[in-house]
Order: C-alpha cells, then structure tokens, then sequence
C-alpha cells in the first residue's frame, strides 16, 4: 500500500472511520522529550550553546508535580523557571536507573526567557524564522506509517483510522508545487520520525472541527542577556 499523490488542489477532508488506540503512548514522557528537544534548538539558535546539547527529559519527569498531565508548555515552563540539567547528567528516560537520592544536585543549567504560545499557524511560521517550533499534529494510520518521501496529507478519502494528537517540532517550511510544505520531528511509537506535513490541509469529523494539521504551537523564546 503506498499514500496516493500529492495533491496541491485537495484542501479539506472529511473524516475517517474509527480509531487506533496506542496503548504504549505516553503523553507527560512525549511532552518532556520534545520540550527538552526543543530547549536544545533555542539554545542553539541563540548561541547560548556552541554545539547543539541534549538536555535531560527525565529530569522534568522525575521533578514536576503531577507529571501524569505534563504538556509541552508545562515542560518548558519549568525548565524555564529551576533550570534542567544537561542528558549526560541524569538518568537516561527509559533506562533502569532509579531516580538520584535529593542529596544528588546536578549541574543546572539556567535560563531566562518565556513561553509563547501563538494562537495561529501564521503567527508560528513567523517564529520559525528565528527557531523551531513546538506543535501537535493530528495523526493517522497507515498514513504516518506509509509517509516516507511523500507528503504527509492526513485522510484523503482512502481508508484510514486517527491515532490522536502527537507532540512535535516544526524545523522547516518549504514551498512544494507552491503550497507550504512543514518538515516536523514526531515523537511516535517512542522515537522521533520525520514527516513532510501539508499545511494547507485541513480535515473534520463527528468528533473533531474542521482544523489543520498541525496545532497547538509553542516556542520557549529565550533572552541573552
């Protein structure tokens, strides 16, 4: 089975039948891993960092409150405000490492800046000028599967089934037969995969409004001073 071509002229969609429950996703481990990934690109994009520099994703898990409803935001938030420790300095996320005794003060590193949460894709696009972009995406099967080299499009009136919002970075827009094309990182099945995301299209069904793609945008937008 292979996606169907890209369409330039295809815009909204109506929806899919059914769901696909993953019952190996986590969403406060995804909001931490790209809110950690997405620390690393400011920095960068800062030269706060002369290298890129992996910060620790377990550490905003084994230290906010309530991290069962953690979100991307909530993530940077607190990174923002305490300090996160660099990966190599606290135990990797997924390894049998218990969590360091209170005694055990890792080297924080520390930042100022804020949180911004742009309300729409024009306002997000206009910061990734500067940085990447934090951003949910909406999320099908085969198709997130299947996608490759192709154009990630959502439904398209092949069968399909929704999987659910999955955090992500919008790293780069290009123009592609003269429709604005994303390159954004997933976090998916535990891993980060690579989708070219159509940003003109849009879908809805019984249960979802007619939206985009890609939604919920959030930038940790640092100072250097």
């Amino acid at each position: 089975m292979a996606l169907p071509p890209y369409d330039p002229k295809f815009t909204i969609a109506c929806s899919v039948a059914g769901s696909e429950y993953d019952p190996e996703h986590d969403a406060s481990e995804s909001a931490a891993v790209v809110a950690a990934e997405l620390i690393s690109y400011a920095r960068l994009a800062k030269k706060l960092d002369s290298v890129r520099t992996e910060y620790s994703a377990r550490y905003l898990l084994d230290n906010i409150a309530c991290h069962q409803c953690l979100t991307v935001s909530k993530c940077l938030d607190f990174a923002l405000k305490n300090g996160i420790p660099k990966a190599e300095d606290w135990p990797r996320l997924g390894s049998t490492a218990t969590k360091p005794p209170p005694s055990y003060k890792p080297d924080l590193v520390s930042m100022k800046g804020e949180v911004v949460e742009p309300e729409y894709l024009d306002e997000a696009l206009e910061l990734l000028k500067y940085q990447a972009v934090g951003a949910k995406l909406h999320v099908f099967t085969p198709h997130i599967e299947l996608q490759q080299e192709a154009i990630y499009c959502g439904p398209s009136g092949e069968p399909a089934k929704y999987v659910g919002l999955r955090d992500g970075i919008i790293v780069a827009v290009e123009k592609i037969y003269g429709k604005s094309i994303a390159t954004v990182k997933v976090w998916y099945k535990k891993q980060f995969v690579i989708v070219k995301v159509a940003l003109s299209r849009g879908f809805f069904s019984e249960d979802i409004e007619l939206t985009l793609l890609l939604v919920d945008f959030c930038v940790p937008r640092l100072s250097i001073d």
